[in-house]
C-alpha cells in the first residue's frame, strides 16, 4: 500500500494483513470499502466502520467460492451422481436457511464473481437469447423444435438461455450440436428420462451420456438461478453462470442478447421476460434495439395473449419494426440472422 493517504472507495480487500498499516489506513479514505477477514490494528475496525467502510470478520463455511474467477461447467454443479449430495443440491439448501448477514455478504460476494466472470466469458461473442417454459419434457414435441431452434441459432450466435430444464435445455442442446442429423439420436439417448422429476440425478445423467456421445460441441451459455430451486441446471450450457438473486440473474440474461430474444411458449417467467426485454427497447434508441421474436401465434395471442399488448406498446415506437410473432422456429432463426 501506498505510503501516503489513498482513496480506498470501491475497494475489496479479503484475507489481507494490514497490521502495518494503521497510519495509512486512519488517514485514507474509506467509505464504501469492504474489507474481509483482514487483520488490523487494535481498534482499527471501529474506525473503518465510523468512517462508512463495511468491515467483517472471517465468513463462515459456506459451499461456495466468494472469489471465483470462471463460470461454473456442468460438471462441478453435478459433482455426485446422487442430485442431492451434488453441489447444486448443496448449494440451494445452504441458500435456504435462515439468512444471516455474514450468508447475505457471501451470497453478494459471489454473485459479483459471477458478473466478473461472466463479462469476460460474453467478450467478443454476439449472444442471442431463447427464452422458454421449463414444463415442457424431452418426449414433447415442443422439445425437439427448441433444439432445432439452438442450432440453427448457434450457426451463427452463442446461445444463451435461463440455463434450466425444458425449453431451456432444449435450446443449450441444439447449440451444443454441430449437425441436425445429431438432434433425433441425441433425443433417443435423453428419453431414459423424460423430465427432470421425480429424479433430478436420472435426468442429468442422461444428459451426460448425450455429451459423451458427442464431446466436442459448441459453446453456449445458461444463467439460471438457486432462487428457483425446482429447476435444475442442464448439463448443454457449457458455461453456467448460476446467481443467488434472481433480479439480477434475470436483468443480464436479458441485457447480454444483443443478437434478439425468441420467445417459446412458457408461463409466468416467460412473460416477465417478454416484458422486461419490450421495457429496455421501448426507452432505447434504434441502433441499440435487438429483435424480439415470439414463437406461436394461437398461444401467444389467445392463451396467454402477450403479444396484442406488445404490438400495442410498440406502435410508433424505434422498436416497432424489430418484434415479431411466427409459427415456426426457422422463421425465428431466419429473423434474428437476417
Amino acid at each position: 500500500m501506498d505510503a501516503r493517504p489513498t482513496d480506498l472507495s470501491g475497494w475489496r480487500l479479503h484475507r489481507v494483513d494490514l497490521t502495518s498499516y494503521d497510519e495509512q489506513l486512519r488517514g485514507a479514505v474509506v467509505a464504501g470499502a469492504l474489507f474481509v477477514d483482514c487483520t488490523l490494528p487494535d481498534g482499527l475496525a471501529d474506525d473503518l466502520r465510523d468512517r462508512g467502510a463495511l468491515v467483517f470478520g472471517d465468513l463462515p463455511a459456506v459451499p461456495i467460492d466468494t472469489e471465483r474467477i470462471t463460470l461454473y461447467s456442468p460438471d462441478e454443479l453435478y459433482d455426485s451422481p446422487s442430485y442431492p449430495a451434488s453441489l447444486d443440491a448443496r448449494v440451494h439448501a445452504w441458500s435456504k436457511q435462515r439468512p444471516t448477514r455474514e450468508m447475505r455478504l457471501a451470497e453478494a460476494l459471489h454473485d459479483h464473481a459471477i458478473d466478473e466472470a461472466l463479462a469476460a466469458w460474453v467478450d467478443d461473442r454476439r449472444i442471442a437469447g431463447v427464452m422458454g417454459g421449463h414444463a415442457l419434457t424431452r418426449a414433447d414435441r415442443g422439445y425437439r423444435e427448441a433444439t432445432l431452434l439452438g442450432q440453427g441459432l448457434g450457426d451463427r450466435f452463442t446461445v444463451a438461455t435461463g440455463g434450466g430444464p425444458g425449453a431451456m435445455e432444449a435450446a443449450n442442446l441444439g447449440a451444443w450440436l454441430d449437425s441436425p442429423d445429431d438432434i433425433d439420436p441425441a433425443l433417443a439417448l435423453l428419453a431414459a428420462a423424460p423430465s427432470f422429476t421425480p429424479d433430478v440425478g436420472a435426468w442429468a445423467a442422461a444428459g451426460f451420456a448425450v455429451l459423451e456421445q458427442w464431446p466436442d460441441g459448441r459453446p453456449s451459455l445458461g444463467i439460471p438461478t438457486w432462487h428457483y430451486g425446482h429447476e435444475p441446471p442442464n448439463v448443454f450450457a457449457s458455461a453456467i453462470a448460476k446467481y443467488f438473486r434472481n433480479a439480477t440473474r434475470e436483468a443480464t440474461l436479458l441485457q447480454l442478447c444483443d443478437a434478439g430474444i425468441v420467445f417459446l411458449e412458457g408461463a409466468g417467467g416467460t412473460v416477465q421476460e417478454i416484458f422486461q426485454d419490450a421495457c429496455e427497447n421501448y426507452y432505447a434508441d434504434e441502433s441499440s434495439i435487438a429483435p424480439m421474436v415470439l414463437v406461436g401465434r394461437s398461444y401467444w395471442t389467445l392463451d396467454l395473449p402477450a403479444w396484442p399488448l406488445l404490438q400495442r406498446l410498440s406502435r410508433g415506437r424505434p422498436m416497432e419494426g424489430h418484434v415479431h410473432l411466427v409459427d415456426r422456429v426457422d422463421e425465428a432463426v431466419a429473423l434474428l440472422i437476417g
